[in-house]
């Protein structure tokens, strides 16, 4: 019986990119958080943040999340090694893109 391992099963839930209206977004594309719908009270501490795009993840569901570090944030690069509490979770409906950084197709 083969074991889990969560470092396989995250690599296989890492997309590449996801388009976010007409742009394709990649890790470490910058974005504007937006959050909407069913926003918590750190989302909408966040809302009108730069961020940048850490990793693009889907989870069982099938949902897809952009996991980012906010550019303000003095402890962003421990969001960059993972570390819980400087890596936030935005679906993309809850960002925009920003010029010059992002693929339009």
């Amino acid at each position: 019986m083969k074991s889990w391992d969560p470092e396989t099963e995250s690599d296989r839930r890492r997309l590449e990119s996801v388009r976010v209206g007409p742009a394709e977004v990649r890790q470490g594309d910058r974005v504007r958080l937006r959050p909407r719908g069913r926003a918590d009270i750190l989302d909408l501490a966040l809302a009108g943040k730069t961020a940048t795009v850490e990793s693009i993840e889907q989870d069982y569901d099938g949902r897809v999340y952009l996991a980012v570090t906010v550019e303000e944030d003095p402890g962003k690069d421990l969001g960059t090694l993972r570390q819980p509490g400087h890596r936030f979770f935005f679906q993309p409906e809850d960002v925009e893109t920003l010029p010059g950084n992002t693929r339009a197709s």
